[in-house]
């Protein structure tokens, strides 16, 4: 009897099916050969500090670095019953050997290797490794089981994985928080990337926009703009710095007849764009649906698990094996009927077969998974979510148009002279709309739009054509700083960790590392919500000043993603048994080291902000609650103070200014809530008293002095960070 364990029920209730086994027991299914079980995720995780040694409950600096040789593992309470259901199964004589069906990637194999481990099991394991959930896909898999061991590099690939991100997590965010008295959340992957979203606030905040003026001509059946021909820049060339200028070029070619110059035509093609990867598939899904990288995920897994009409979308990779050619045909064929207009229209071999690209077929560029595809079974659309079919709708589009030509197009320049002013008008004329024919109209963005629309109403003038200037006009303009990030942006911009650096060797090394992996980044981005540090309003996602006051305080080693692409890339070669995971458990241990020692001994001084509200789903913030308290002076700066929902506190926190008084720090200790009223005549006389006893600002502290002389004084500091639990 061999034992299948998936990573979830759904998926087990499919193979169970596949494979005839139908009685239901506790835990898992029974048929002749199969017992068929599941993982509810992970069963099995890493012990917290203080399951190592009594002494971690307390955090203290002097207790860490904390390096374990090993980091032991434990049963996770709240899914405790499954995992003994798992080990009993694992434990039975009739039980001989185990098939793994969990998810086929690095966390997938992590989930079963800590199970089997914990249960101390040494049966021999068989590896089902499928790329869709189809019973087609399900049965070729147990066809073509191949040896658990190997998968040996990427269980170690993710065992160091977990463990780096423990040993980096646990360390420093311990001694961040215990150097600067608030709760501070540091990780490997995260604080890079939320790196990438403060240094994109800070371009925002200093931004200073530059005023600038434009003019336009109008030629009568077509329009100019007005540039320098001596300045080679495109963006800045039609910049007009005052509206005096302006206007002169303005009176200049008014009723002035202007002569063609020039008209260049120069063909372009826009290949076909690559299948999805999981990162692509976000980014699209962001900025034409609207949907989140954490939303898109959880709908291709609906897709992928319960639809089985996409392919596993946790992938890397945007190409297919070459061996695909005949099933990929067998897809496109399978789509609903309302694709098959756009399926015709690709330019079919004459043995009916799809046409050759070595942007889709390449078996170098394919690792664990090929790109997602939907499956070779026509999806029930009608039956679908919303949400499910707008998703599967743009990976159907992707997968046509991978296979249809190029779009091509003239780009035309046309350059008109009035005197000594020049005028340049481009557009582009579609020649051949190929692959554009398939994506949605949405997918052109609104700018493009219009530009096309304009440019197919380019007349065909010649050189040394005359035009006389109909109407010409000055538009104040100014520059604009740079967008918000998205999901979309900030995907990409995860995926391109390391672009920037100066070390071309380097550069060249991280190319396909980046900042997380297409299956972890959605999380990573939910994560920086919900510790504080990013909020998203609408489609954007800003760093919060908490999270500003982090990157502040935290050394490049942790917060450049040279780092930590760098782990990325070796990760990845320890999975391919290119690297040695002892080195990269070594050089993480320094890392961890090095943290706690930077944080320990640092000059950086400076508080965090008050906390600001968090509510609505995933951690989605509302708009920070912090205002300036009219009349009100800090005591330790003479700064404004402001407001939140929780604290008092300095206006001028970075620059330092540590003053917090928490609304409820005497409360705590049976004394008065504090309100703005009371706060703002004891920042004035430093004395207020009530009918329950007298509140001081005094020697640094704001302390409450009960009537009842028998009742204890309650004391605060009033430059104290971290609320006390």
């Amino acid at each position: 009897m061999k034992l299948i364990v998936a990573e979830k029920p759904s998926v087990a209730r499919d193979i169970a099916r596949v494979l005839g086994v139908k009685t239901r027991e506790e835990g898992y299914l029974r048929g002749d050969r199969y017992l068929v079980s599941w993982a509810l995720g992970h069963l099995v995780t890493l012990v917290e500090p203080d399951e190592l040694d009594e002494k971690y409950k307390k955090w203290r600096m002097e207790d860490l670095p904390i390096l374990p040789d090993d980091i032991p593992t434990k049963v996770i309470p709240k899914t405790r019953s499954q995992f003994a259901v798992l080990k009993k199964l694992m434990a039975s004589p009739e039980v001989d050997s185990l098939i793994c069906a969990t998810a086929a990637g690095r966390e997938g194999e992590l989930i079963f290797r800590l199970i089997y481990q914990e249960a101390k099991c040494r049966k021999p394991v068989e590896r089902l490794w499928i790329s869709s959930m189809t019973d087609e896909a399900i049965r070729e898999g147990f066809a073509e089981l191949k040896p658990e061991a190997e998968y040996e590099g990427l269980y170690q690939s993710a065992r160091c994985r977990s463990q780096a991100d423990w040993l980096v997590g646990m360390n420093a965010s311990r001694a961040f928080t215990l150097r600067y008295q608030v709760l501070l959340s540091i990780g490997r992957v995260q604080t890079p990337t939320l790196a990438i979203l403060v240094k994109r606030r800070l371009e925002i905040d200093r931004f200073v926009p530059v005023e600038y003026y434009t003019v336009s001509a109008d030629f009568g059946d077509y329009q100019g703009t007005w540039f320098d021909p001596k300045n080679t820049d495109e963006k800045t060339a039609s910049r007009i710095p005052d509206e005096e200028t302006a206007q002169r070029i303005v009176k200049r070619v008014r009723g002035q007849t202007g002569t063609v110059q020039s008209v260049t035509r120069e063909e372009k093609r826009e290949p076909a764009p690559q299948l999805y990867d999981l990162t692509s598939l976000q980014r699209d899904a962001n900025r034409l649906l609207g949907y989140t990288a954490d939303k898109t995920l959880k709908v291709a897994q609906s897709l992928y698990e319960k639809w089985k009409a996409l392919t596993y979308p946790r992938t890397d990779s945007r190409y297919l094996p070459l061996d695909m050619l005949g099933r990929t045909r067998q897809t496109l064929m399978k789509l609903p009927a309302d694709y098959q207009p756009l399926v015709k229209g690709i330019p079919w071999t004459e043995e009916g077969k799809l046409p050759f690209s070595k942007r889709v077929f390449d078996n170098a560029k394919v690792s664990d998974h090929h790109a997602i595809l939907p499956t070779p079974q026509t999806a029930q659309l009608d039956k679908m979510p919303a949400e499910e079919r707008a998703l599967f709708d743009l990976v159907a589009r992707r997968a046509i148009a991978a296979f249809y030509p190029p779009y091509i197009y003239d780009q035309v320049r046309i350059v008109t002279a009035v005197g000594e002013d020049v005028f340049k008008t481009t557009g582009r004329v579609t020649k051949q709309a190929g692959w554009k024919a398939v994506v949605p109209e949405k997918e052109t963005s609104a700018k493009k739009k219009d530009a096309e629309q304009e440019q197919a109403l380019l007349p065909d003038v010649s050189q040394g054509d005359r035009r006389t200037v109909a109407k010409a006009s000055a538009r104040k303009e100014q520059t604009k700083p740079p967008a918000p990030h998205t999901d979309a942006s900030l995907l990409y911009s995860m995926e391109n960790a390391g672009r920037d650096l100066q070390d071309e060797a380097l550069r060249e090394q991280m190319k396909g590392s980046g900042l997380g992996t297409p299956a972890t980044r959605a999380a990573i981005i939910e994560r920086l919500i919900q510790v504080g540090y990013v909020q998203r309003r609408g489609k954007t996602l800003n760093a919060t000043d908490k999270g500003v006051r982090l990157i502040e305080i935290a050394p490049e080693e942790i917060a450049s993603p040279e780092m930590t692409g760098k782990w990325e890339l070796a990760l990845n070669e320890i999975a391919e048994h290119k690297s040695d995971p002892a080195r990269f458990d070594e050089g993480i241990r320094k890392m961890s080291a090095f943290l706690v020692g930077y944080a320990r001994d640092t000059k950086n001084e400076g508080s965090f902000p008050p906390e600001e509200r968090r509510g609505g789903k995933g951690g989605r913030k509302k708009a920070p609650s912090a205002s300036l308290l009219e009349g009100a002076v800090c005591p330790l700066c003479g700064k404004p103070v402001q407001v939140s929902d929780k604290a008092y506190g300095c206006s001028a926190w970075r620059d330092g200014c540590r003053f917090t008084l928490w609304k409820d720090c005497l409360a705590r200790g049976g004394g008065p809530a504090l309100n703005d009223r009371l706060v703002t005549m004891l920042l004035r006389d430093r004395s207020v008293r009530g009918s329950t006893g007298t509140v001081k600002l005094e020697e640094g502290h704001i302390r409450f002095y009960p009537k009842d002389p028998g009742a204890k004084v309650v004391s605060f500091p009033i430059a104290y960070q971290k609320k006390e639990k």
